[in-house]
């Protein structure tokens, strides 16, 4: 999902120089569980903090594969046991 965010956003003249930089990271796929796990984040968070669907699956996916996060505004990942660090 991160992936995909910065991708669909970058700017023809970024593309070369992105796609070397993400060759550099691993991209889990989102399976059953994720969606699932996501789904019961979804429900838990949505109300209170306004999660997205999108920030719920990246969510659930670092939770199941032991990775972490990084962004601009940590306030969308507010679960106590997801590794959220701010990207500067």
């Amino acid at each position: 999902m991160q992936r995909a965010e910065i991708v669909f956003f970058m700017k023809p003249e970024e593309q070369r120089a992105t796609l070397l930089l993400l060759s550099q990271f691993k991209t889990a796929p989102i399976d059953q569980r994720v969606v699932d796990t996501a789904a019961g984040l979804y429900r838990q968070w949505q109300p209170s903090h306004g999660l997205d669907i999108n920030d719920a699956i990246l969510a659930a996916t670092v939770m199941q594969t032991g990775g972490q996060i990084f962004c601009l505004n940590t306030k969308h990942y507010p679960m106590p046991d997801l590794l959220v660090k701010k990207a500067w």
